[in-house]
């Protein structure tokens, strides 16, 4: 497909991004430490770590890893919401030479044993506040090594004590829990302070992250995201941002939790390369307590998923910010709706940009122009050194058009190595051409933007989550009076799509209810049914599959 969509870039976006201009994220990091020591890095509830800071520790904590004999290419597991241990322990896992996996907090004991053990982790970070489901699940996982944090580690005394003793014991959200041999982060830190780091050689070839997306499996699957996948997709969005935002003088609002690949590499990578400063918020869901911290900053840049931006829209006092500084919002992981962009455009007075990408792709594949004045649906132009095909069923590529719809197909160098330990699925998302299937269906107009139509695939995208129907169906099938039942997104004006189960009945005393509270017991929240119907059969082919798109 000629590249047409370089024609409408902005003046000052390159056609191409340098590749090779570092080795590594731990190189991108050593730079930026050095670059902008005396500059904030990252802020959590007031505290802030400047980017010395950041090196001391995280080199800190990279040795005490190497110290417990943990070598390059060993899987380190981090499992923690936005806290300022998270980029101390990433960037010490990565400094160490280690593959980091990112895990939810609110996983079950069932999703976080299959992470764990598919990924082969033998260490991990992991708040206390949910280290009672570790616990449960721990001697049947390959993991060796447990550090344990709280809330407040990284805060000055008294702030310290005092913000651990209100979590623990005022606020309760600490459920009892007991791991014998575990090691707390502060001593680690303390141990690491007194050795070395000794120096790892990475390439871009080098994995740095096993990044878990859903399966069409119905299980996750690790990403292999390469250090060079990440510098690739730095860089792109480093260039894309140039125009608009200046080396150590941006201040951007992290909510969307770190260990979800948008706010990874969107906020916690590219604004630590460019010297820019994080205020993660660790609890964004507390929507007064968000606005309230909104207000103590004259923040330039944020990220969101729509539903984050509307819930501050419907937040008292988000109007009344100061908003003199800002100019750059990003929306992805979920489509921006026209009324909330043309609201937050009002409010705000900066247009909300729509973006695209996925966790395979690093994750940005496509943004739309940050000069673009108002909403357009469009998911936005393929970002520099980044290659878009529209491909029918046959895998034949199509020309430009609405009515050339097709499935949207991504290559460049931010594309993942496959996935961890799964050829054959690796083998089903690649074209021989080197081309990423995405499962999205959508065309390229005549000006080389692009626009999703509907999903190919059966995933269920909710929040800006992937949801995989197999996943939900296994857990519910497992209900003693379930006879069959299939999984389906429905349109959800809070959260995009929400999961709803179509199930046929063993037993008429079957409730929603009562399959509702059994999902909760293995599912985390954002994959469990908001909506269940009950009916006598289910739609199905021929062969008895049944038939996902029939019922949506």
């Amino acid at each position: 497909m000629e590249k047409i969509w370089l024609k409408e870039y902005p003046a000052g976006i390159p056609a191409e991004v340098d590749l090779n201009e570092f080795s590594s994220l731990k190189d991108i990091l050593e730079k930026s430490c050095q670059r902008f020591a005396e500059l904030p890095a990252y802020s959590n509830m007031g505290v802030t770590l400047r980017y010395r800071d950041i090196d001391r520790l995280s080199r800190a904590f990279g040795a005490y890893l190497q110290g417990l004999g943990f070598a390059k290419g060993d899987r380190v597991a981090i499992m923690m919401p936005n806290v300022l241990q998270y980029p101390v322990a990433l960037f010490g896992a990565l400094r160490a030479g280690l593959t980091v996996v990112n895990v939810n907090p609110l996983y079950t004991p069932r999703e976080l044993g299959h992470q764990l053990n598919d990924s082969g982790s033998t260490v991990i970070v992991i708040i206390e506040n949910f280290a009672y489901t570790l616990q449960e699940v721990l001697d049947k996982t390959p993991i060796s090594t447990v550090i344990t944090t709280e809330l407040g580690d990284l805060f000055p005394f008294p702030k310290r004590p005092l913000v651990n003793f209100i979590v623990k014991r005022v606020k309760k959200m600490v459920p009892a829990w007991r791991i014998p041999g575990a090691v707390p982060f502060r001593r680690a830190l303390s141990q690491g302070a007194g050795k070395t780091l000794t120096e790892v050689s990475l390439n871009h070839d080098d994995v740095a992250f096993l990044q878990y997306t859903g399966g069409t499996t119905g299980v996750s699957k690790g990403a292999m995201l390469s250090h060079g996948n990440l510098v690739a997709n730095l860089q792109q969005i480093s260039a894309w941002l140039s125009p608009f935002s200046k080396p150590a003088e941006e201040t951007i609002i992290t909510a969307l939790p770190l260990y979800h690949i948008f706010s990874l590499t969107g906020n916690c990578l590219t604004f630590m390369k460019v010297g820019g400063h994080n205020i993660l918020i660790t609890n964004p869901r507390d929507m007064p307590g968000f606005v309230k911290e909104l207000g103590k900053i004259k923040f330039t840049a944020i990220t969101g998923v729509n539903t984050l931006f509307n819930g501050l829209l419907h937040t008292p006092g988000f109007d009344q910010l100061d908003f003199s500084a800002f100019k750059i919002a990003l929306g992805g992981g979920m489509a921006v709706q026209r009324a909330v962009a043309e609201q937050w455009r009002k409010v705000t007075g900066v247009p909300l940009i729509e973006a695209y990408g996925l966790t395979e792709t690093s994750p940005a594949a496509c943004v739309n122009p940050l000069t673009l004045s108002e909403y357009s649906g469009n998911i936005g132009l393929p970002i520099s050194s980044t290659e878009l095909s529209i491909r029918d069923d046959e895998g034949r590529e199509l020309g430009f058009g609405e009515d050339q719809v097709g499935e949207i197909c991504i290559r460049g160098p931010q594309v993942m190595r496959g996935y961890w330990n799964r050829p054959e699925e690796t083998a089903q998302v690649m074209t021989s051409d080197g081309y990423l299937r995405t499962g999205d269906l959508g065309y390229v107009d005549q000006r080389g933007y692009a626009r999703i139509v509907d999903r190919k695939k059966d995933m269920i995208l909710v929040s800006g989550f992937n949801v995989y129907p197999n996943e939900i169906e296994d857990i519910v099938a497992h209900h003693p009076m379930v006879l069959e039942v299939a999984a389906v997104g429905v349109p959800d004006e809070k959260s995009g799509e929400a999961v709803k189960i179509v199930v046929v009945r063993k037993d008429e005393a079957l409730t929603a209810e009562m399959l509702i509270e059994h999902c909760r017991r293995e599912l985390t929240g954002y994959k469990l049914p908001r909506h269940v119907e009950f009916r006598t059969e289910l739609p199905k082919t021929n062969v008895g599959k049944i038939l996902r798109r029939l019922l949506r």
